[in-house]
């Protein structure tokens, strides 16, 4: 007798969180599982895997995707008791995902019909319970579809539906299949979504409590997470070494320090102080040498920023990479890890005197002071930018700047107020003044830096935290509170985030293959 190969006989099922890759077939699923529902779009499911990805799981099933859910995290005592499925994902985005919640909030799960006696579901339901108890978090909550509720709702309300289904008199396989699966009745929310007919738009708010968790973290007393900046507005004058420049900088990273400050903050192009010992005639040499400094600029900051214990936005420096000039903004954490921001947009002088590249990603940055996003000068006057960096988190937005008048420093202060008002987010602009007449492009600077916030009754009067006198060389120094911008978001006299019409508009962000 031959030897059977058990091989052809394996089916492998496995339940892992969705890559992009899975997201035409979610949506082909979510065609067949919700049939004249309105749908995910592909936009949706891209915000998902941005914002939470180890909340979104699968179950795929010899090579194809059977079933699949989709979670955030909020604090679910904020929310009304009346909410809706948009209100609790912001209209499915799910851009108010709290990663310092402690309810997992479940917004969708789905199996195929052809596959539903094979406890897919259950299988996604532990994957969400294991991951609570991996984060610690209070409980889950859902929003529960009553589908056979159409069946019985010339005979009975809702609540008696529940109660009859709770008794097991009346099965549902959506409510029976939660209970069985330890969740408890909170509540019964109507017009919770409005195109689920067959539920006459009710949802059954159900708890599942995580008997593991334990409060002993921070976050779940937080009143305030007050967050302090130094912002430097740095002369620019003439200099004869880089040790000169290395301990004015040094200087300026000890007040922020002596402060007990989170960040300090320098502005854009300051470097370009080291051009002026440098003995070249054309602005495109000069800005070719000054790349040769970058490897000691980037040790002299991350070695202040750990012995300091201070974040430092590296206001911006000049790097040759693969034969192009680019204008990089630096983030040298106080752990001593390192990022940048390519700047993206580029000025009509800095592409004709020094060729300048432009930059092709919004990034935004982890930091023990939460989510932020830097934009270069320019890239402050162009909105999109900031709405993208708030979608993907940020919470403040870092603007290194270097005008060289009056009006191009208000355009700078001007938009990045805006910035703030339209996004409930806090920005910070930190520009250079002075004069250095030996270097070309370089000899004159306009500047008052300051630190700026939304505009509503739980912030500074005028929506400034505070700023320097203009055009000295100075510091400003001034503490934001991101727990009171995380509750205005929430619950300010206006939402901008929330009250977005994405119905008729909205943003779309291009991946780019070339990240510069």
């Amino acid at each position: 007798m031959s030897i059977v190969e058990i091989n052809q006989f394996e089916k492998k099922m496995e339940i892992r969180n969705i890559q992009t890759e899975d997201i035409d077939a979610i949506l082909e699923l979510q065609a067949i599982c919700f049939a004249g529902m309105i749908p995910w779009e592909r936009a949706h499911l891209e915000s998902h895997l941005e914002i939470f990805p180890e909340g979104q799981f699968c179950v795929e099933y010899d090579g194809t995707i059977i079933g699949s859910c989709s979670s955030l995290l909020v604090n679910f005592d904020e929310y009304d008791d009346r909410h809706t499925w948009d209100d609790i994902t912001d209209e499915g985005y799910i851009r108010n995902h709290d990663p310092e919640g402690f309810n997992l909030y479940a917004i969708e799960v789905m199996v195929h019909p052809e596959y539903r006696r094979m406890k897919i579901g259950r299988r996604l339901y532990e994957a969400r319970k294991d991951l609570a108890r991996e984060l610690n978090l209070k409980s889950i909550i859902l929003g529960g579809r009553i589908p056979n509720y159409h069946l019985h709702s010339d005979k009975m309300t809702p609540r008696k539906y529940v109660e009859e289904v709770v008794l097991h008199n009346i099965y549902d396989p959506v409510l029976t299949f939660q209970l069985l699966n330890g969740f408890t009745l909170m509540r019964i929310n109507k017009n919770y979504l409005p195109d689920d007919k067959a539920s006459q738009k009710y949802a059954t708010i159900m708890e599942w409590n995580n008997v593991d968790f334990r409060a002993h973290t921070k976050r779940h007393f937080r009143t305030a997470f007050p967050v302090r900046i130094c912002v430097i507005q740095y002369e620019m004058k003439k200099i004869d070494s880089f040790e000169q420049f290395a301990n004015q900088v040094e200087y300026y990273t000890a007040v922020a320090s002596d402060n007990i400050s989170d960040f300090a903050v320098f502005p854009e192009l300051f470097t370009t102080q080291l051009m002026s010992f440098l003995d070249e005639k054309t602005s495109s040499q000069a800005i070719r040498r000054l790349t040769d400094f970058t490897e000691q600029y980037i040790q002299l900051f991350t070695h202040l920023a750990l012995k300091y214990n201070v974040n430092i936005i590296g206001g911006s420096h000049i790097v040759e990479e693969d034969d192009r000039i680019f204008n990089i903004a630096y983030l040298f954490r106080r752990d001593g890890t390192i990022e940048k921001q390519y700047k993206i947009h580029i000025t009509p002088n800095e592409r004709k005197y020094w060729g300048i590249s432009q930059g092709n990603e919004v990034k935004v940055f982890d930091t023990d002071c939460g989510k932020i996003n830097i934009q270069i000068c320019y890239d402050i006057e162009f909105p999109e930018i900031s709405r993208i960096a708030v979608d993907k988190g940020a919470k403040i937005i870092f603007t290194p700047f270097c005008t060289e008048d009056r009006q191009g420093y208000l355009r700078v202060r001007y938009c990045a107020q805006a910035r703030a008002v339209e996004n409930q987010v806090y920005t910070v602009i930190a520009g250079t003044v002075g004069n250095m007449s030996q270097v070309a492009n370089m000899d004159i600077q306009y500047a008052q830096s300051g630190i700026f916030t939304p505009s509503d009754f739980e912030f500074e009067r005028d929506g400034i935290v505070g700023e320097c006198n203009p055009n000295i060389e100075t510091v400003v120094i001034g503490d934001i509170d991101l727990e009171k911008l995380s509750r205005q978001r929430k619950s300010g006299t206006v939402r901008h985030l929330k009250d977005r019409r994405l119905d008729i508009y909205q943003i779309k962000y291009k991946e780019k293959l070339d990240k510069h």
